[in-house]
């Protein structure tokens, strides 16, 4: 598929490149795409979560009140889970959320969202540019000819392009994703995503399992 290439202030250039189809018009899979978003946010979670047990409530050992006589129950100690105060039965504890994900189910996701972004006309081919100042509201006027509203929005990068990081730091709707590690939940949400040429040449290459590529994600 052949598609046109924008420059940074919102007009077409008389360029275009090739989409891989492998990688840019591929059957949808929604199963994969569900279980890389499940991934991504199970890993995102710190877990640090704690109740503590009546073994670990600062109490005192001694019994409030003798055994017999008071027509109450019986208590050992105030440290009872049913007393107010006392510990928690069951409650959480600290734990580890993440998961590996298979790569091929994985890589079956980023497939599946760049060709839905294709498909629903999200996604948008820029030349390749730099932020020379690395100052936000210079990222910020480039991002606003193609996202209106101030939509989230995510550019695709082909390299480390330390000054677009930069720039796009402060703008809370805008995130930058290498194309080697891109996110599920931001190609998802993402209402526009915006992709440098260099960055397309290498996503043809890296996403498309016909081609060995060294240092595929995993």
């Amino acid at each position: 598929m052949q598609v046109k290439i924008f420059s940074k202030n919102g007009s077409e250039t008389s360029s275009t490149i090739e989409l891989n189809p492998n990688v840019f018009e591929v059957e949808i899979s929604e199963g994969s795409v569900y279980y890389a978003l499940n991934n991504e946010l199970a890993n995102r979670r710190v877990g640090t979560a704690c109740t503590k047990t009546r073994a670990e409530v600062n109490y005192s050992n001694n019994k409030p009140f003798k055994q017999k006589g008071t027509g109450n129950a019986r208590r050992g100690d105030p440290k009872s889970p049913v007393l107010v105060g006392g510990g928690t039965i069951f409650g959480p504890r600290p734990r580890d959320y993440s998961y590996k994900l298979p790569k091929k189910v994985k890589r079956s996701a980023f497939r599946s969202l760049l060709s839905s972004a294709v498909k629903e006309n999200r996604l948008t081919v820029l030349e390749d540019f730099d932020i020379e100042s690395g100052k936000t509201k210079d990222m910020a006027n480039i991002v606003e000819k193609f996202s209106t509203n101030k939509e989230r929005t995510v550019v695709i990068i082909s390299d480390d392009h330390t000054l677009i990081r930069r720039s796009s730091a402060n703008i809370p709707y805008l995130h930058v994703l290498a194309y080697n590690k891109l996110s599920a939940k931001e190609l998802f949400y993402g209402k526009k995503i915006l992709v440098l040429e260099s960055a397309v040449n290498n996503l043809n290459k890296f996403y498309d399992d016909n081609v060995n590529v060294e240092g595929a994600e995993e």
